[in-house]
């Protein structure tokens, strides 16, 4: 028999272990027995709150997408900043978001490549990208070249060592705690190569 009423905090333990499974698993993969057995529930009462494993990984990919490029959206319209303060918030809000949730980008851009339909325009990177203070700043200072370039080459140089830590570590190049101090040090690195690509 259905509960009366939903529980916040079984409706949180349900997503909590939706964030576990599709990090594990990706969506495709995932069954909503797996989300359940997770949560430590039965499938009937993951099924009375969340109706459907695709709504469910709506939830909880618009708010990992909203985790990896919300961290930035302050910065960038931001104002009262120059555009070599705003790359050295940037890198060093993003790192320290990533180091936090190390998994967050393998998932996010292998369900954006898997599965695009399931965000599609919820992510809003598009107004980031085109129409942040932080773009104004950049075609201000190089008119010359798209601003899309520098957006990219600096959340690339965030983002690629998080990629590649499986890699990096499984291979011996980097232990965990070397990764932790090379994705430490990126934070100043980051704003000197920022500098001589704008300046150059």
């Amino acid at each position: 028999m259905a509960p009366k009423s939903k529980d916040a905090s079984t409706e949180e333990k349900i997503k909590e272990a939706a964030r576990t499974v599709f990090t594990q698993k990706g969506y495709s993969a995932t069954r909503t027995r797996d989300i359940a057995e997770e949560a430590g529930i039965n499938l009937a009462l993951l099924n009375y709150y969340f109706r459907s494993k695709e709504k469910l990984f709506e939830l909880v990919m618009v708010e990992k997408v909203a985790k990896l490029f919300g961290v930035i959206a302050p910065i960038v319209n931001n104002q009262n900043t120059s555009l070599d303060e705003k790359v050295t918030l940037i890198a060093d809000a993003y790192i320290t978001m990533l180091t936090q949730n190390p998994g967050l980008p393998l998932f996010v851009l292998s369900e954006i490549r898997n599965n695009p339909e399931h965000f599609g325009n919820k992510m809003q990177a598009g107004k980031l990208l085109t129409e942040s203070y932080f773009v104004k700043q950049l075609v201000e200072r190089r008119p010359d070249i798209h601003p899309l370039h520098f957006i990219i080459n600096v959340l690339s140089m965030c983002i690629f060592p998080f990629i590649a830590k499986p890699v990096l570590e499984s291979t011996g190049i980097l232990s965990a705690n070397q990764l932790s101090d090379f994705t430490e040090e990126r934070k100043v690195l980051i704003v000197k190569w920022f500098k001589a690509m704008i300046d150059s």
